[in-house]
């Protein structure tokens, strides 16, 4: 809204474009959407996805034609524009197309998984952070505009920090310590309002933010950003088991053979966990979780699978060499399946070097495990192997 920034310019040009707005709650979406009716004199009309459907839509529709007959412009407002399903959002584009109305549409949600793109290419996306202690300051600032609030500057810290950002909580939260008159400490504050949840929905961007950020604490090895990153997600009511599968990827991924003790701990992480249950299994999880952010790293195992991959969809159906192959009939031992197969264990060094890639398909080096943790000794292995068949071709 400052001089010369996005949506001023429209304002000041005198033509708004319709919006969609991303943002955490409280960080002001609506109170935007109504300054902008305002400085642009459109009739304001505001709904809520959550309690409307389509015939809602139409009665506005047909409003706002009227309005544009008239010579005046309509600005829909729509909260939580996510909750319309696809075939909904479609029903906006033609009043938004022929310029009936300017949508601005609130949420909560990643638009590029939740909004049509026919509707996106409509409407330009504006981020909105959550807001930060400096402005929730002044929220508090001009709530005490008659009577200041009865807290202790440390509560009244505690009160900015346990809004999280959240402009509606903290002016809420306000008015019940106004109601109750008395000055309260931090102590009081927390007996006052109880404890807020965190900011944390299982089906919205946190849900899968955290467990990213988790992911990637444990693979750079940031033990103490790991627990952290965990600690949210169960103090949020994430499910534990979601966790425990991440940091089985983990150990498969991100560790493998580097320490293949790895993927044995989560394991029995998750078995003590489901003897365990809450919150006993939390610790199991914790030893893991400390487990694998401390474990030497290597992706080759997950690297060579993607490599071999690749080599199989070139290939297509090409057959293995026979003697890899078993000769259960007669027919296949007169086409010579298993003749030349090499018993590795009857062979001195229990190697015998026989090349087990197709006889049209020239060997390649799909594994190349790094030289750390347990892979140093996998790696003493390989090269002797090579060592070997090279020295009985």
């Amino acid at each position: 809204m400052g001089e010369g920034a996005p949506i001023r310019k429209m304002v000041d040009g005198g033509h708004l474009s319709s919006l969609v707005l991303w943002g955490p709650p409280g960080c002001g979406k609506t109170t935007l959407a109504r300054i902008l009716a305002d400085h642009t004199h459109l009739h304001f009309e505001q709904l809520s996805a959550i309690f409307s459907g389509v015939g809602d839509l139409r009665k506005i529709f047909d409003s706002a034609k009227i309005r544009k007959t008239n010579g005046q412009g309509t600005l829909l407002f729509v909260d939580e524009i996510h909750r319309f399903n696809k075939s909904q959002q479609d029903a906006f584009l033609p009043v938004m197309e022929d310029g009936t109305i300017t949508l601005i549409g609130a949420t909560t949600e990643n638009p590029s998984f939740e909004l049509n793109a026919a509707l996106l290419s409509r409407a330009q996306v504006f981020v909105l952070k959550r807001l930060d202690e400096e402005a929730l300051e002044t929220l508090l600032q001009k709530a005490e505009a008659d009577k200041p609030l009865p807290l202790t500057p440390e509560a009244r810290s505690l009160l900015i920090t346990m809004a999280d950002g959240d402009g509606r909580y903290v002016l809420s939260m306000a008015e019940q310590i106004m109601a109750q008159g008395e000055t309260l400490d931090e102590e009081g504050l927390l007996n006052a309002v109880q404890r807020r949840a965190a900011l944390y929905d299982k089906g919205d961007d946190a849900h899968f933010n955290l467990i990213s950020a988790f992911h990637k604490s444990l693979r750079a090895s940031d033990v103490d950003g790991a627990l952290y990153w965990m600690a949210r997600m169960l103090e949020g009511g994430e499910n534990p088991e979601y966790i425990l599968r991440r940091m089985t990827c983990v150990a498969s991924e991100d560790i493998s053979n580097a320490d293949p003790q790895a993927l044995q701990i989560v394991i029995a992480a998750w078995q003590a966990f489901e003897r365990l249950g809450l919150p006993e299994g939390e610790l199991a999880m914790a030893q893991a979780c400390t487990y694998l952010a401390t474990a030497p790293k290597s992706n080759a195992s997950y690297m060579a699978l993607k490599a071999a991959k690749r080599a199989a969809k070139e290939t297509g159906s090409l057959m293995p060499p026979k003697h890899a192959v078993n000769a259960p009939t007669k027919l296949m031992k007169q086409e010579g399946y298993g003749d030349g197969y090499q018993y590795d264990h009857d062979t001195s060094e229990g190697f015998s070097g026989q090349n087990y890639f197709p006889e049209d398909l020239p060997r390649e080096k799909f594994y190349n495990p790094p030289d750390r943790g347990f892979e140093r000794e996998i790696n003493k292995r390989l090269e002797y192997w090579a060592k070997l068949r090279a020295d009985k071709r």
